[in-house]
């Protein structure tokens, strides 16, 4: 499970074994089997979480019970309520798991503690949280500025595996779109590539 993360660190800054060993130590592992909540509405103490294995999922349940999916997160990726993480506040969102999930989590305190230790540490989360940005920007720009047909294009160049890993009716959600539309589509898509 460490194993990604530290080739995740070593993307972007070298570290030592010894380094790595030590901050290893701030992080929690946690396995958790397919439907499970890893955060929900209210909860307290957010972490900050790594996948190791798995597919997992951020959404937002609104007043008439519909679900919008802010973020996918897969091996490699980080995913939490930032708002709540970095406020010390309540979850307002919920993160669960699409499939059986392997986590690597990390409190604010120790986030905070190993970047006061390690400068090259707070860079690595800083990269990493510009990146964050940069994607929530895309996200939002893309629900406003493309058609449906374009969305599912960019979401099938974003996430070229999910379409056989997920199910449909999350991916017309993440893309705003109803489930008949998403059927519709993808027939589009595997005609045009016969």
């Amino acid at each position: 499970m460490s194993s990604l993360l530290k080739q995740q660190f070593e993307d972007i800054i070298s570290l030592t074994d010894q380094e790595f060993e030590y901050i290893l130590t701030h992080f929690t592992e946690k396995k958790l089997k397919k439907n499970s909540f890893l955060l929900q509405v209210g909860q307290q103490n957010v972490c900050k979480y790594f996948v190791a294995k798995g597919i997992l999922k951020s959404y937002y349940i609104d007043k008439s019970g519909k679900e919008h999916i802010l973020q996918f997160a897969e091996p490699d990726w980080w995913i939490t309520d930032y708002k709540a993480f970095f406020n010390e506040t309540e979850a307002s969102i919920y993160v669960d798991c699409i499939t059986d999930c392997e986590i690597l989590s990390i409190t604010k305190e120790n986030l905070e503690k190993l970047a006061k230790e390690f400068h090259k540490l707070e860079h690595f989360f800083r990269v990493k949280s510009n990146a964050g940005y940069v994607a929530s920007q895309e996200r939002i720009l893309s629900m406003l500025k493309l058609t449906a047909t374009e969305r599912f294009d960019h979401f099938l160049d974003q996430y070229p595996n999910f379409m056989l890993k997920i199910p449909k009716y999350l991916i017309a959600s993440y893309i705003g779109v109803s489930r008949e539309m998403l059927s519709r589509m993808t027939k589009n898509v595997i005609n045009h590539t016969q």
